[in-house]
């Protein structure tokens, strides 16, 4: 198993994506890319601790590879949008790519270089935490922290009576079943 962390916006939104996608055994929303320790959702909502909003996806590559763990991130949110998605407008709500590994971080300038050629356009989703010039390969430099439990499977539980959620979790689940059929898993 490997893991990949992403941020594109809401973390109940991404991870609502992503547990419909094939090889995925588990996503944990989370905080990554700040500089407060153990940040509370209330202080990455604020602004000021620099954290985004993400997720740290598992997956089995034999099943879906990093590259395309990468595509399905980049093609089911908005990577043109600066430091928003949609009526969420801050740093948390940020695209970015957070590379475990060197091999990460080419494959996520890869991912970002295969989007802006396929759409004609710019994304400003960047790539965090890794120091690519660090001996052996790199290192990641920002650490991961769990969201509280209850944002944990939100879109299962409480998401699906939440108004906001209602609006904009199935229209990516839409993007993601027509976009890449392929990598749904069936019911």
């Amino acid at each position: 198993m490997e893991q990949a962390i992403l941020a594109g916006g809401c973390f109940w939104c991404t991870e609502a994506v992503f547990r419909d996608v094939v090889g995925v055994s588990e996503v944990e929303s989370g905080y990554i890319g700040g500089d407060t320790e153990n940040p509370t959702y209330k202080e990455v909502c604020s602004g000021r601790t620099g954290h985004a909003e993400a997720i740290r996806v598992t997956f089995d590559p034999d099943a879906i590879s990093l590259a395309e763990v990468f595509d399905v991130f980049m093609g089911t949110h908005d990577p043109t949008q600066l430091n928003r998605q949609g009526n969420d407008v801050g740093t948390q709500y940020r695209s970015a790519i957070f590379p475990l590994s060197a091999a990460q971080f080419e494959e996520a300038k890869a991912a970002i270089g295969r989007w802006n050629t396929e759409h004609g356009k710019m994304a400003v989703t960047t790539i965090e935490g890794f120091d690519a010039e660090a001996g052996d390969g790199g290192e990641q430099v920002k650490p991961w922290y769990p969201a509280e439990d209850y944002h944990q499977e939100y879109w299962d539980g409480e998401g699906q009576r939440n108004p906001y959620c209602l609006a904009v979790i199935p229209p990516k689940l839409m993007k993601l079943r027509k976009s890449f059929q392929d990598k749904v898993k069936q019911d």
